[in-house]
């Protein structure tokens, strides 16, 4: 009571012209980030939709609302085709950044004491220049006159260059895995810092050998990091289209460059659209499944 009675005489004391700062409610420091995604993400994504549902002839727009470009997309062999094999792509990619990334994360999180900083910057570096910059390197790695062709002519397995390893659906595939793995890594190296020091050592003073206390310790307490590595590689990989359009050549069409053919080559914009909205549904899907297991926590 005592000192309750102190704070209210020094309120009555305090200088009549002082007042104390204003203080933002959630509305007022949610509002410009709200604005930014209602003008520059939502309103643009609206759009996108409505598009979905005009129709295009001429080269001009029709804006009478209809499902054709829906069931044309549904309808079209070309885009099963496609779409089946970008998402086996992105499964594959997937897998593989996984088995990768998974020990790397890891060996940082656990492993490294001192160099932690120096490692987890090595992860994150290559996120600092451009995809369209770590994609195209690719090229002077698999091209004819490329890293990998020098060395296999210099080991005698070549007798000349081979133009095999480029424009094909695996150029893709090394160039997704070598660009997206820092979006597994970081996610399941969050996830396995956090876990208690104190729950290994008591496994281990259980009689636990590491093997026994990966399975029942540490991977199940990393899996939502885990999770949310693999949905950021899948989506990733999912909505690409440099990959496809720089490497893939006629035999490595993703889903990305066939809907960046509709608006950019055959303007139909409305078809485009439609076929974006069920990339983007079924991408919406698979995030809200992984947030309902809790890898949203750990992203």
């Amino acid at each position: 009571m005592a000192h309750v009675a102190a704070e209210k005489r020094a309120r009555r004391t305090a200088a009549p012209g002082t007042r104390s700062a204003p203080r933002l409610g959630p509305i007022g420091l949610l509002g410009p980030s709200l604005v930014w995604l209602l003008v520059f993400v939502v309103a643009p994504i609206s759009i996108l939709f409505i598009y979905s549902f005009w129709s295009s002839q001429n080269y001009q727009l029709i804006h009478e609302f209809t499902l054709k470009n829906y069931i044309e997309t549904f309808g079209d062999s070309v885009f099963r085709i496609v779409m089946g094999r970008t998402l086996r792509l992105a499964f594959l990619v997937t897998a593989t950044a996984l088995v990768l990334g998974y020990p790397v994360a890891y060996f940082i999180a656990r492993k490294v004491t001192r160099w932690k900083t120096f490692f987890y910057l090595l992860v994150i570096i290559p996120m600092w220049s451009s995809y369209l910059v770590r994609v195209y390197s690719w090229k002077a790695v698999l091209g004819e006159r490329g890293a990998l062709n020098l060395l296999l002519l210099w080991l005698g397995i070549l007798q000349e260059p081979s133009p095999i390893f480029l424009y094909n659906t695996f150029a893709v595939y090394l160039a997704l895995v070598g660009s997206i793995l820092p979006f597994m890594i970081l996610p399941i190296y969050t996830s396995l810092e956090k876990i208690p020091q104190s729950l290994i050592e008591a496994s281990s003073d259980l009689g636990a050998g590491f093997w026994r206390t990966f399975a029942r310790v540490i991977f199940p307490l990393s899996l939502p990091g885990t999770l949310a590595g693999c949905t950021f590689t899948f989506v990733l990989v999912l909505g690409d289209f440099i990959a496809s359009q720089l490497l893939g050549g006629t035999s490595g069409i993703l889903i990305g460059k066939v809907i960046y053919g509709q608006f950019g080559l055959a303007f139909n914009w409305p078809l485009g659209a439609a076929m974006s909205f069920v990339v983007f549904a079924l991408a919406f899907a698979l995030i809200a499944i992984a947030g309902r297991y809790g890898a949203l926590k750990e992203g």
